[in-house]
């Protein structure tokens, strides 16, 4: 895991949620982690909110979310603390995709 400013973000490909922070946000990081083997996640933690990206495409699992959470948890309660996101998204009920279709 890696800090990183949100302007960044914006110039790198960078795509995935902004948190309110809180115990799903830490959820949704290791979930970020877990999900999303060999890349780099970048988090830039703002107190308030929490970013959360990584490049290109970050896929988020209910299951680990779930697991990292210590209780059932369903993808729509995402939105609750869902500030903002980066990047476009698929939502599925079990997953969901923060992705780019173009590069910059």
């Amino acid at each position: 895991m890696s800090t990183s400013s949100s302007t960044q973000a914006y110039h790198n490909n960078m795509v995935g949620p902004v948190m309110r922070a809180g115990d799903l946000a830490q959820a949704v990081i290791a979930a970020a982690q877990i999900d999303n083997p060999g890349k780099e996640v970048f988090v830039d933690d703002k107190r308030a909110y929490i970013r959360i990206h990584t490049n290109h495409e970050m896929m988020l699992r209910r299951e680990t979310i779930e697991e990292e959470l210590g209780r059932p948890f369903k993808m729509n309660d995402l939105e609750v603390d869902l500030s903002s996101f980066a990047g476009q998204i698929e939502s599925q009920d079990n997953a969901v995709r923060f992705y780019f279709t173009k590069k910059i």
